[in-house]
């Protein structure tokens, strides 16, 4: 359910550099693995702040339902984080896939995190970069398919209201600046 055309506000889409796990959001996305247990980079940042009260949430959810499947989407509570839920998201390891099929997935991530986001009426939400550490996507191309797929879903939906790229690295967050700023 949308805001009536009359009041309907832009979302406001910005780049920020610094730790994810620090945003006072009302979602942090987690750049996860399909068994939602932890790992390195910003999912075993997210699951190191936010305490073991997220990865119980996580492997309930993979007992129930298998391992997440690349570019969906599923959320938990976010325990110790300043955020209200962290909204888990499978990235693509760039070496697995044709090009392609490989941005497509990286887009779906984006595209389902924010369907999940509507879902839940989340108002601000921080993304990281998808994909880009060990899994190995280029940090331009996954820059430019996150600002796209974001783009274009906020040119049809009116949910979130915020929306932030954080990235922990410089490269990173010249390349999303440069992006929001064309």
């Amino acid at each position: 359910m949308g805001r009536p055309a009359s009041l309907r506000l832009m979302t406001q889409i910005s780049t920020s550099r610094g730790d994810i796990t620090t945003f006072e959001v009302d979602a942090i996305v987690n750049a996860a693995n399909s068994r939602l247990r932890g790992g390195g980079g910003v999912d075993g940042a997210i699951h190191a702040a936010g305490g073991p009260a997220i990865l119980e949430e996580c492997l309930a959810w993979v007992a129930e339902n298998g391992p997440l499947p690349t570019g969906e989407a599923m959320a938990t509570g976010a325990g110790a984080l300043p955020a209200n839920q962290v909204i888990h998201t499978v990235g693509p390891i760039f070496a697995d896939h044709a090009h392609e099929a490989g941005a497509r997935l990286l887009a779906d991530c984006y595209r389902n995190t924010l369907a999940l986001a509507a879902q839940s009426s989340i108002s601000s939400i921080a993304f990281p970069n998808i994909s880009t550490g060990v899994y190995g996507y280029p940090k331009q191309e996954a820059a430019e398919i996150a600002v796209s797929a974001v783009r274009k879903w906020c040119g049809s939906h009116d949910v979130p209201d915020e929306i932030i790229f954080v990235c922990f690295d410089e490269t990173n967050h010249r390349l999303y600046r440069e992006l929001l700023d064309s």
